[in-house]
């Protein structure tokens, strides 16, 4: 093609795309405007969608969009300098308006010539309705003279360029609220009291004194990162220490500093800091700093590591020399700070970083008594005893608390003033007298009563054609808002207050923020449940139990670092329950983990897994971690062993006893062959409690069969016998277990399934007559030929040999 030919051609595809870009700037809604920024992505999106340009590469779609939008802002530029300053401007001597553009319709039909039909958007077919209209009224006008004011006429901004601020998006900014917060302040916190100090030496005194820093030559902090678990306070605190000190207070989310076009980010944060700067001394407190600061080495856009560099840059530019001596402070908050940026990290940026744990026993009942300051509560509430508890709950966990009991107290208040029924036409109710309410079925002899209420009346009969049924809480709830549909008097509310019971009630309904995923728990097993086994009960209380229900017991003979345990023996001997019993009765959370679970053929994977555990109990403390098969966990390290295993028994041995702080984590492992774990498993300060769980005795073997046979129908069967019967040698917890059940099935396939027990295949399944199911001796000698040890002679002696040989047996207690 000819160049000339070419050049036609493309100015032609210029003018198409400048003519709709004009048209996507007009149909642009009334409410963006005021304040128009123009995307070329967008806009080349609209194109596509237009269908009437050509088939061209993007790029070069994109730079017709360019100069389309370069085009447009010079054209603002001279609407505003050749702008009608008066009203009476345009008009003739009669005082008319001059027709001007009478050709303004052809004109703009002719621009659309060479588009379908179709891609027309209905906004401009009403555009052009419009304007037909207006010129025709127009020329009516010139014909019948009247005074005519001049059309207000659509002024189009230009898009803001970087670095470039409008008058009006300043004003908007002015406008926001940057006061500081007026309902919080610090004593709202409660079982903070260190950090708080810590807070008011770093941000209260270089804010309020910055005079002191300038007289000794030293420069302040600049920034404090608050980090730790979700609803541990972070936000609540910046926002009560901005209320504390009365400053302006700027607070932003750091995910809407991001912006879809380019260095509209960096532009955000460079105009947030240059507003502290004019606002100084003031707070800037940035909450989920983690969304914009990134490590720029793992980053996946250029994006991020420019909104990183320009907010290192503007931290930087916080000294006193360019904020004319006055402080700005900056407040960051996350609960991921590993995964911020290093270079955010240091000295001069965010100087000290400081973690909101999760609260302990003491902690929990100061936040409780802060809570409660503005609840009506019972003169004997025992905030100890709310507060031992709830282990694991954070303060919006406490909150949530408190919140649901008061819904449960509102509850129980509807039940003391409910009225049993509307229908009887009971108009005015007290508090003097109970009195028993009946339902008498019409055309019955039968009454249903229902209990006492506190009715005035003597007596009162309810006559219905209804069914009889119970009334729920939505039936109490209506018949409260029907007897009461005014004003409850002082004296009525008087007597009413939240109880112990009350937060009791909600409890079950919380789920702390630590077992939202599922990890933590507190088990069901009591020691009821336990059969035998004394003597390890006994060492399992003094090591783990009553170290987390009484600490200041051991805290006063200079006990505090946590018990590990290693409970081993033959296998169903109940070790795996001991565990479960044990944080049942401590009632703190219980992590299982089973060995295998954390092993990944990944590099790397493996020890992560075992840091995440560690982490997840050190949110839910007091927590118990119980590592079921631990002998596949951690092998011994020597030359047979891979490398990968021998790293993942390097963390556990470092999470056990190293850097990190193991308080309130109580580790128990439990394992058959304890012979091939690492010795280093087993010093001082790990699992340095071994338990030898032996097979039960004679003696044991009764308790556990009395146990396994609380709820089992028994008739004529000595337990005793039983237990002391020598089938029943070598035979576990486990194997009791399974012998108890294999006789209730066939005591239950003798009473129940006759016919498939006499192998008669036609008659099949008999109903359950008058009498119960009961399970007899005869049972138990079926169950027999069933059920073997799982233990062989052999193997209780190897398991006895290694107790002697490692003098573990005599921890135990004697048997």
């Amino acid at each position: 093609m000819p160049p000339k030919n070419r050049q036609s051609l493309t100015k032609k595809l210029e003018s198409k795309v400048l003519a709709i870009v004009r048209r996507y700037v007009d149909d642009l809604p009334v409410s963006q405007e005021e304040n128009v920024r123009l995307s070329v992505p967008d806009i080349y999106t609209y194109i596509l969608a237009d269908g009437s340009v050509p088939r061209q590469k993007k790029w070069t779609i994109m730079e017709m969009i360019e100069t389309a939008i370069r085009v447009l802002r010079e054209e603002g530029e001279d609407d505003e300098e050749n702008e009608i300053d008066s009203d009476f401007e345009g008009l003739n001597e009669e005082g008319f308006m001059e027709p001007t553009n009478t050709n303004a319709v052809n004109k703009t039909i002719v621009d659309m010539w060479g588009t379908a039909a179709k891609s027309i958007p209905t906004s401009t077919v009403a555009r052009v309705t419009a304007t037909t209209t207006t010129t025709t009224t127009t020329a009516a006008a010139a014909e019948k003279p009247a005074p005519v004011s001049p059309p207000h006429r659509k002024r189009k901004e230009r898009p803001i360029k970087d670095g470039e601020s409008s008058k009006r998006q300043k004003s908007s900014t002015s406008a926001e609220d940057r006061s500081a917060p007026k309902n919080i302040s610090l004593k709202d916190l409660g079982g903070i009291d260190d950090i708080i100090s810590d807070l008011l030496e770093l941000i209260a005194m270089p804010l309020t004194h910055p005079e002191v820093y300038t007289h000794t030559g030293i420069q302040p902090p600049r920034g404090v990162l608050l980090h730790g678990p979700p609803g541990c306070g972070k936000t609540m605190l910046a926002n009560a220490m901005a209320g504390e000190l009365g400053l302006p207070f700027l607070s932003v989310s750091a995910p809407s500093i991001i912006s879809g076009m380019s260095g509209e980010s960096e532009k955000k944060l460079r105009e947030l800091f240059e507003e502290a700067r004019e606002k100084a001394p003031c707070l800037i407190f940035m909450d989920e700093i983690d969304a914009i600061t990134p490590k720029r080495e793992s980053a996946q856009r250029e994006m991020e590591r420019r909104i990183v560099a320009q907010l290192l840059t503007c931290m930087d530019d916080l000294t006193l020399e360019k904020t004319g001596g006055k402080v700005v402070m900056v407040i960051g908050a996350t609960n991921r700070p590993d995964s911020l940026d290093p270079a955010l990290r240091r000295a001069g940026r965010f100087d000290r970083e400081i973690l909101l744990g999760v609260p302990d026993e003491l902690g929990r009942e100061k936040i409780l008594r802060v809570l409660s300051q503005k609840l009506r509560l019972s003169g004997d509430f025992d905030f100890k005893a709310l507060a031992k508890m709830t282990p694991g709950f954070v303060g919006a966990d406490l909150n949530s608390l408190t919140a649901e009991a008061g819904t449960s107290a509102m509850k129980r208040i509807f039940q003391t003033l409910k009225a049993p029924a509307v229908n009887a036409g009971i108009s005015q109710l007290s508090l003097e007298s109970p009195v028993r309410v009946t339902r008498v079925e019409e055309g019955g002899d039968t009454a249903m009563d229902l209990g006492e209420h506190p009715l005035s009346p003597p007596a009162i009969e309810i006559f219905t054609t209804a069914p009889v049924t119970d009334i729920g809480p939505l039936s109490i709830i209506q018949n409260f808002l029907k007897a009461y549909p005014t004003t409850l008097t002082e004296a009525q509310l008087a007597p009413l207050s939240i109880t112990l019971p009350d937060f009791l009630t909600a409890l079950p309904k919380i789920q702390p923020s630590s077992k939202r995923e599922g990890f933590a728990t507190v088990p069901d097993v009591t020691w009821a449940d336990i059969g035998a086994l004394a003597p390890i009960r006994i060492e399992m209380q003094m090591a783990i139990v009553q170290p987390i229900k009484r600490p200041e017991l051991y805290a006063s003979v200079g006990i505090t670092a946590p018990t590990g345990v290693l409970l081993w023996g033959p296998p169903g001997c109940g070790k795996t329950l001991l565990a479960k019993a044990v944080a049942n009765e401590s009632r703190a959370n219980f992590i299982s983990v089973r060995g295998p679970e954390l092993l990944n053929k990944y590099v790397g994977e493996s020890e992560r897994a075992v840091r995440q555990v560690f982490s997840r109990a050190r949110a839910s403390v007091p927590c118990v971690i119980f590592f079921d098969e631990l002998d596949a966990l951690v092998p011994r390290r020597d030359d047979s062993l891979s490398e990968s295993s021998a790293r993942v028994v390097n963390t556990l041995l470092t999470e056990l006893d190293g850097l990190n702080d193991r308080k309130g984590i109580y580790v128990i492992g439990a394992t058959n062959r304890p012979d091939v774990i690492d010795p280093a498993m087993l010093r001082p300060g790990r699992l340095d409690k071994p338990l030898f769980v032996d097979l039960p005795t004679p003696g044991e073997r009764i308790d556990i069969l009395l146990t396994l046979t609380k709820k089992s129908p028994l008739r004529d069967v000595d337990l005793f016998a039983l237990g002391a019967d020598a089938r029943c040698d070598n035979f576990s917890g486990a194997d009791l277990a399974a012998l108890v059940r294999e006789a209730s099935v066939a005591a239950l396939r003798a009473a129940c399934f006759k016919g498939i027990a006499e192998g008669d295949e036609g008659q099949g399944i008999m109903e359950v007559g008058q009498e119960p199911v009961v399970v007899t001796w005869s049972d138990f000698e079926k169950a027999f030929e069933n059920v073997s040890p799982s233990v062989t002679d052999d193997q209780r002696l190897q398991y006895e040999e290694l107790a002697t040989r490692f003098g573990w047996g005599k921890t135990a207690g004697v048997r």
